[in-house]
């Protein structure tokens, strides 16, 4: 058992978290009042699957750390449990790869086909890019556009051009970076790392001001063709239905690009009474997810107009904002 420290994010922020090593997986602990113990970016992974989780029990239960719960999952692809440790099934979303074909035919809807052709009609040049210091500043064009995306502080933006680089250069000898373009400008990307025979999307952003030009759509239309040349079985973007809202934007985004749900099994084991009195009282997801929907939708809307307003605010006092004396 090596013990040391990791550097993660948390909210968009990079803060270090005490980690250790055990049977080659790194694990990290989280959180404050109830602290996390999980192997680090297990969903990229390759093999990072957990074989023997009750030698990594024993080790966590003895480091100095001590962590109150261990979290581990399984493959998105396997949905039949095979431990017996607390359980809980998630969900991923994810677009089963047989041809290009299949999936514009037999999964889209006609009005996304329409959206791939339009983003073509409309100038968007869509392809694979190099990840260099042209792309960097790209996304940092796209990262500074807005402080407030989808209702919430979008963490990205004003980060220094020496960050962006750093935060999406991970993973780089096994990902793909797509690029929209218009002009020649980046107006969108796409980011996605290859766990085994799957395709996993990390991040897909695209410039608000362009959105009527359907950038995305176009994006996940190459990153299928891509899955298909590299005999990817499926193309996964992170979750399907978000806090149980089956209704979402982001969901309803997925559903209209083919995207189907894959449940899988998900264990968060007690270490020590705090684990267990928080899995008891569902607090072991944070205290978002414990929330019922009912009070948590207009909490999210009020936080949504709260910012759209000191944006607005923001931006108007601006000097570019206020007119100049003698302008009409």
């Amino acid at each position: 058992m090596i013990t040391d420290s990791i550097e993660i994010s948390v909210k968009g922020k990079a803060v270090r978290a005490p980690a250790m090593t055990v049977n080659g997986h790194s694990m990290v602990v989280s959180g404050k009042w109830i602290k996390m113990a999980a192997v680090h970016d297990e969903s990229y992974l390759e093999g990072g699957l957990v074989a023997d989780p009750e030698a990594i029990i024993s080790r966590l239960k003895e480091w100095e750390t001590n962590p109150d719960i261990f979290r581990f999952e399984q493959l998105i692809t396997d949905g039949t449990p095979r431990f017996t440790y607390p359980m809980e099934m998630d969900n991923a979303a994810v677009i089963p790869i047989t041809t290009y074909k299949d999936w514009w035919d037999g999964r889209l809807p006609q009005e996304s086909r329409r959206n791939v052709r339009l983003a073509a009609k409309r100038g968007v040049v869509v392809k694979v890019c190099k990840y260099d210091d042209e792309f960097i500043r790209g996304i940092k064009g796209i990262y500074d556009e807005t402080p407030v995306r989808q209702g919430r502080r979008f963490w990205h933006y004003g980060k220094d051009i020496k960050t962006v680089g750093k935060e999406n250069g991970t993973y780089a000898e096994r990902c793909e970076f797509i690029g929209a373009y218009l002009n020649e400008t980046l107006i969108g990307f796409l980011k996605f790392v290859y766990v085994g025979k799957i395709a996993s999307v990390m991040q897909i952003l695209s410039m608000n001001q362009h959105y009527d030009k359907r950038p995305a759509n176009a994006m996940l239309a190459k990153a299928v063709e891509i899955c298909e040349q590299k005999g990817m079985t499926y193309l996964a973007y992170c979750r399907y239905i978000y806090n149980g809202n089956a209704d979402s934007p982001l969901t309803e985004f997925k559903r209209r690009n083919g995207f189907e749900r894959l449940d899988f099994p998900v264990y968060h084991v007690p270490l020590t009474w705090k684990g267990r009195l928080a899995i008891k009282l569902g607090l072991h997801h944070g205290l978002r997810e414990a929330l019922p929907d009912q009070m948590l939708r207009p909490l999210l809307g009020l936080r949504a107009r709260a910012l759209d307003f000191m944006n607005r605010r923001q931006l108007l006092s601006r000097p570019e904002a206020k007119p100049v004396k003698g302008q009409v």
